[in-house]
């Protein structure tokens, strides 16, 4: 019985510090933080969570934990929607953050509470080759040549699929080819394509680690970790022209709002259009907004025209009806192919 007595009060006092340790960790401000990004983006995210991580710590003496989740984007944005808790989300294009809105995750108007329409930095599609470019694809004709074997994601899942496709449509337009000219080279260019990974790095690996294809349509932050990968064994290539892709950021309002993150989120958005995240941003060989940090990594960053969506379609929410939609364009050039 004295036993009993010693250690019931033993072990209520381990519990009791335990718990006080923690609930001061928590009385201190230490927040925990999810983004729920698109594929490419886990190395980016990565060194900005860490950059923002100690500007926080050193401004407010608060610790900030960020964890990352990435996927296909529309896949993220439907795993936001089923559940997944993100205070942020970083996805690949406008639709895939505004169907949050959609299912009231998402207040209207995300798209003001930041700098640049929320867009702290842009990329485009490019194409990478095998080593000394043996098919000698240099442009959009190219890619429809009998023998070229093409390597790009699904378009129903994957923000570079869409990207991607959205480019091959519209690099027709720049030429004032007519729909059913644009409709029927896409059509082929489909018809090149051996296998529709589900995301942006699962295309990655078919192209570079199974071989597969002989050129990949990839973001071109994605090209340059192709090439440093395995060094030599591919190049890029860029088209005259292509899309114009502008990845936005927003705020998941329903889950900062109870999770009481919703200042920290704040302050973890806003510091990405930062003199110090937008070099990150350049150094991951994405297109900073901020002019000055671009114009030092113009060399980096080859001339191309790019178009914006808008040159085809009334906007992004149009560009997903009329060919992402289930039944819509991409529906019917694939059921058309399996035929």
């Amino acid at each position: 019985m004295k036993l009993m007595t010693w250690i019931i009060p033993w072990f209520a006092v381990m519990t009791l510090g335990y718990w006080l340790l923690y609930t001061a960790g928590l009385a201190a401000g230490d927040v925990e933080l999810l983004n729920v990004s698109y594929d490419p983006t886990r190395e980016l995210w990565r060194d900005l969570n860490e950059q923002f991580q100690k500007d926080y710590a050193g401004k407010t003496g608060k610790n900030v934990q960020v964890k990352q989740s990435h996927g296909g984007s529309s896949s993220q944005a439907r795993s936001v929607i089923d559940g997944l808790n993100a205070d942020v989300v970083t996805l690949a294009l406008w639709n895939d953050i505004d169907v949050l809105r959609k299912n009231g995750l998402i207040k209207p108007g995300w798209e003001t509470r930041f700098k640049q329409n929320s867009i702290p930095y842009y990329s485009t599609i490019v194409f990478v080759v095998r080593r000394d470019n043996p098919k000698d694809i240099h442009n959009w004709a190219d890619l429809i040549r009998d023998g070229v074997k093409v390597i790009t994601p699904n378009p129903k899942t994957s923000g570079n699929g869409r990207l991607s496709f959205l480019a091959a449509w519209g690099q027709e337009y720049l030429k004032n080819r007519s729909d059913a000219e644009a409709r029927a080279y896409v059509a082929k260019l489909y018809r090149q394509v051996p296998v529709l990974d589900t995301g942006a790095r699962g295309s990655t690996t078919t192209f570079a680690q199974k071989g597969i294809g002989d050129v990949h349509l990839t973001w071109e932050n994605e090209a340059h970790l192709e090439i440093a990968e395995k060094p030599g064994e591919m190049e890029i290539v860029y088209p005259s022209s292509s899309i114009r892709a502008e990845p936005p950021v927003a705020l998941v309002d329903a889950n900062v709002d109870s999770k009481g993150t919703r200042n920290v989120a704040t302050e973890y958005l806003k510091f990405v259009y930062t003199e110090q995240a937008q070099e990150t941003v350049a150094r991951h060989f994405y297109r900073p907004t901020m002019d000055k940090i671009l114009k030092q990594h113009a060399k980096v960053f080859p001339d191309m025209v790019l178009f914006p969506v808008t040159s085809f379609v009334k906007d992004w929410q149009d560009a997903q009806d009329r060919f992402f939609a289930n039944g819509a364009v991409f529906d019917s050039i694939y059921a058309n192919m399996a035929r």
